[in-house]
């Protein structure tokens, strides 16, 4: 147990938040969580509508690769509501043409056999040049992404000369789903990271959805056990600065003119946020803090629409090289619990959640505009289901700034969890470690700042 029952105050009440103070909560430590909306869930948010609708404030699936948010899951007993799917991934170009990448159940890399040979779009020889691109990832294993940091995935994709079809076909949406900036722009580190573990780990590239709503499934369940063991949660709750004595974090500022203490404070703030919250004295004189600066926010939109009829029968995530959804899923099959239209069931429709990206140039348009885009983009996908199709229902969710931009040369301006301020901690999917800006980062960079928390009282971790 926490000795002398030392106080945590986290700031952020997103899933990084929640995993934290479950974590210290736990080994008994007293914990507030501090969230400046009504709704906790940060990036993985969701909420009813007034009309009784889930909304979600993005697509969420669930790769296998995430270990610590099972893990986690499983701890607060809502691991069953993950609904695993069939373990291939599935592409849709306009004009109703699509191609599967599917797997075998065998040991890496003969899995990805059937991905290779009869995916029904890229030719055998298209294939074996991107194959041979990754001959250096095969043999240098997670020590060869890093050596291209400095490269876009377009730049470094160029110098392996695998084919413009594999790139705008396959990569293209996938560089789009992943951190919603194309390969023009995205660190080939991320790509080739995504890459590696798919190919090392079978079931790492496996992905689910839940059942439900992650305010149901996750959140709330966090809140509850952690509620449990005494930590407070305080909402609508807007942190101004972090006090500064020149050694350590003496308080918070809130916007309200209340000053909050702590024996210690964990950041689970957007990185944009944190940069506003610190105080002037550390982003100028420490280059850690500084670093932070140099870590802008992607703008996302996502885009739910309830159809008429059935238009695609998948239960799974769907990706489009065309158009503006690169990832996208007919929620009315992937997620039960969702089969609802203005709070009564809905069975005999369509209801997709389609992320739409990039989103720059978009996210300044009204809203009809760009559910027109969005649902212009599906019915070139599907031109003979849509047939007729009627729109019952849409809304848009517009996230300025969302995940951190990994354009190259941003790795080295990562902070780790742990600061040069001796109370003061990090957490967030923009932090080091494996998973980046995602659901199992979020989960894993709390694990590593609540192991700082814990090293820095002379705890066993």
């Amino acid at each position: 147990m926490a000795s002398d029952n030392k106080s945590v105050l986290i700031l952020g009440g997103g899933l990084a938040g929640l995993t934290a103070a479950k974590r210290l909560a736990d080994r008994g430590f007293q914990v507030k969580v501090l969230e400046k909306r009504d709704i906790y869930g940060g990036k993985v948010s969701s909420w009813k509508d007034e009309e009784g609708d889930w909304i979600e404030s993005g697509t969420h699936c669930f790769f296998g690769a995430y270990g610590v948010l099972y893990d986690l899951m499983k701890e607060i007993g809502t691991y069953h509501a993950v609904s695993w799917k069939e373990h291939q991934l599935t592409y849709t170009l306009s004009g109703g043409e699509r191609f599967t990448f599917g797997t075998w159940d065998m040991p890496s890399p003969l899995h990805l056999l059937p991905a290779i040979v009869r995916n029904g779009y890229f030719t055998i020889a298209e294939m074996a040049a991107f194959s041979r691109s990754l001959i250096p990832l095969a043999l240098q294993k997670n020590l060869y992404p890093p050596t291209q940091d400095h490269l876009t995935f377009a730049e470094w994709a160029e110098e392996k000369k695998f084919g413009k079809r594999l790139m705008e076909k396959m990569f293209r949406p996938m560089a789009l789903a992943l951190k919603f900036i194309p390969p023009e722009e995205i660190s080939a580190k991320i790509i080739l990271d995504v890459t590696e573990t798919f190919y090392r780990v079978p079931d790492s590239s496996c992905m689910g959805f839940l059942k439900g709503a992650p305010q149901e499934y996750l959140h709330q369940p966090l809140i509850q056990a952690s509620a449990l063991k005494g930590a407070q949660f305080r909402s609508r709750t807007t942190v101004d600065e972090l006090l500064f004595d020149g050694r350590e974090i003496k308080g918070v500022l809130l916007r309200n003119g209340e000053i909050l203490t702590a024996d210690y404070y964990l950041s689970a703030l957007p990185v944009h946020n944190l940069v506003n919250v610190l105080p002037v004295s550390l982003k100028t004189k420490d280059l850690f803090f500084a670093g932070l600066e140099n870590l802008e926010g992607v703008p996302v939109i996502s885009v739910q629409i309830w159809y008429d009829r059935q238009i695609a029968s998948d239960d799974n995530v769907l990706f489009s090289p065309d158009g503006v959804i690169p990832v996208y899923a007919n929620l009315a099959r992937t997620t039960p619990e969702y089969r609802t239209l203005r709070g009564e069931p809905f069975t005999d429709g369509s209801r997709f959640e389609f992320c739409v990206a990039p989103a720059r140039e978009l996210i300044g348009l009204s809203k009809e505009e760009i559910v027109r885009q969005v649902d212009l983009s599906m019915r070139n996908c599907y031109p003979e289901t849509s047939q007729g199709a009627n729109i019952l229902k849409s809304t848009v969710v517009k996230i300025p700034r969302s995940v951190y931009a990994p354009i190259p040369n941003m790795e080295r301006f990562r902070p780790t969890q742990r600061t040069p301020v001796r109370n003061f901690f990090i957490s967030g999917g923009f932090s080091q470690q494996l998973y980046y800006d995602s659901m199992g980062g979020a989960v894993m960079s709390a694990n590593l700042a609540v192991k700082g928390i814990l090293r820095a009282e002379g705890m066993p971790e």
